[in-house]
Order: C-alpha cells, then sequence, then structure tokens
C-alpha cells in the first residue's frame, strides 16, 4: 500500500484508533498509577565458632564459610528449595546474593556475607518475607552439621548483620510510557489497516454476483 492509500484507511476506520486510543490512555494510566511494591534487603553473615584464639567472630572470616554459605544459597536456588521457601510463605520474587570478591565472569567467593532482596505489595510483607528466607537458610546451615555430628559449641552460626529494611520500589515510568505509547500507536494503526482490508473484501463478495447465463437464441445468432 502507499503512503496515501494508507492514510485514506486509516481515515475510513478512525473509530478503531479511537478505541485504540482509549486503550493506551488506560494502559498509560497504569503506568503513572502503579500499585505500590516495596523491596526489602537484609545481609547475614556466617560466622565461625567461638575459640580461645578467636574470641571475635566476626575476625574470622575465612573463604571456606563463603563456600558453604554459596553451597546453601544454591541448595535454595534449586525447584526443592523454591518449593521449601513457597511453604514457608515467601511468595514475592526474591534474590539471594553472594558477597563476590571477583567478577561476574570470573566470581570469587570469599567472605560468607549474604544479601537477601524480597518484594512485597507493603513494607511489612516484604520484611516478613525476608525474615522467613533468613530463617530457612539458617535451618539449612544447622542441619548440614547435625548432618556431620558437629557439636554444637563447635558450630558455625549464622548472624544478622543488616536487619531487613524496606523501601519504595521506583520504576522508570518515563521509559514504560513511552513504551507504552509506542505498543498502542503501532497496535491501533495494524489493528485499523487489517479492519480496512477485512470489510473491504467483505463488501466486494457481496456486492459481486455471478454472470447471468447467456439465453440460448443469443448464442445462436452469436454462432
Amino acid at each position: 500500500m502507499s503512503p496515501r492509500e494508507v492514510a485514506e484507511a486509516l481515515l475510513r476506520r478512525w473509530y478503531v484508533l479511537v478505541f485504540a486510543l482509549v486503550l493506551t490512555a488506560a494502559g498509560a494510566y497504569q503506568v503513572l498509577h502503579p500499585a505500590p511494591r516495596f523491596l526489602s534487603s537484609a545481609v547475614v553473615v556466617l560466622k565461625p565458632p567461638v575459640t580461645g584464639n578467636q574470641p571475635n567472630q566476626l575476625t574470622n572470616l575465612q573463604p571456606p564459610l563463603a563456600t558453604l554459605s554459596y553451597g546453601v544459597v544454591q541448595q535454595l536456588e534449586s525447584p526443592a528449595g523454591r518449593r521449601e521457601l513457597a511453604a514457608a510463605g515467601v511468595h514475592g520474587s526474591y534474590q539471594l546474593i553472594p558477597r563476590n570478591s571477583g567478577t561476574s565472569a570470573t566470581p570469587r567467593y570469599l567472605i560468607p556475607s549474604l544479601q537477601v532482596q524480597v518484594k512485597g505489595a507493603s513494607a511489612a510483607e516484604a520484611d516478613t518475607a525476608v525474615s522467613r528466607v533468613i530463617d530457612v537458610y539458617t535451618r539449612h546451615v544447622t542441619e548440614l552439621q547435625e548432618a556431620q555430628g558437629i557439636a554444637a559449641d563447635s558450630r558455625i552460626s549464622a548472624s544478622v548483620l543488616v536487619a531487613p529494611s524496606a523501601a519504595p520500589v521506583q520504576g522508570t515510568r518515563t521509559r514504560a510510557l513511552a513504551g507504552t505509547a509506542l505498543l498502542g500507536g503501532i497496535g491501533g494503526m495494524l489493528a485499523a489497516l487489517w479492519f480496512d482490508q477485512f470489510a473491504l473484501r467483505r463488501r466486494s463478495r457481496k456486492d459481486g454476483s455471478p454472470e447471468q447465463p447467456r439465453p440460448v437464441e443469443e448464442l445462436a445468432v452469436a454462432g
């Protein structure tokens, strides 16, 4: 179709464009007035047992502790771990982020700290979900040591360095609004052009009639 034909088709189906504009406006309203979301975050660290040589646990954070923490994170990120977290009441989107001393290409886990992030519909809901993730994480650390028969006073323990704290999630509304407008504009034009072609084909079929058979006398004269 030429640009002129496209313009004429859009003018003929202006009501389709109006309907698309209404839908786009509704989508833009949702972008500008989204449902409130909160992100809660906390930091947990694994500490070695207190010894005579190292009375301060935080001065003896060895890489093996980071390895243990990363192993527990992998357990919780498995399908079984996700089901366990869901059973514990963690239903929002969440992240378990071990402290990476390397890069994204070559990660190195040397410090046994873990950042827990959970999104929720309210600050209280997000904070509660973070606490439940920490409880499950701590239980896994304890169960691993119980399975090895480690005495209670010699076990590694999990401690909360930064308590759960929630803050509102601020999305990029400008980008989302531009995407909504672009999608609505393109979708409206395509819908109008398709409906125009459909209506024209239907009209042509309705207006067209099969050719009437010629009388026998007329055929004889023509012959």
